[in-house]
């Protein structure tokens, strides 16, 4: 298993994080997703590292920005 810490930038209420969980956790080999609205990180567990571009693309589908990993 794999835990990547990514940086999401526009989240602002329990709606939000309930967004990007739903569209990073429908990654193939995506286990867990853990979000912390306060610091804006979303902690992601796979099975192997994900592609950065697959990632923002979730989170762009949710409406917010990745700003980092």
């Amino acid at each position: 298993m794999v835990t990547t810490t990514y940086q999401v930038q526009g989240m602002t209420c329990g709606h939000c994080v309930s967004s990007v969980s739903a569209e990073v956790g429908a990654i193939p080999g995506v286990s867990d997703v853990q979000v912390d609205l306060a610091s804006g990180q979303v902690t992601v567990t796979s099975e192997s590292p994900l592609d950065t571009d697959t990632v923002r693309a979730a989170v762009d589908e949710a409406g917010y920005d990745l700003v980092g990993a």
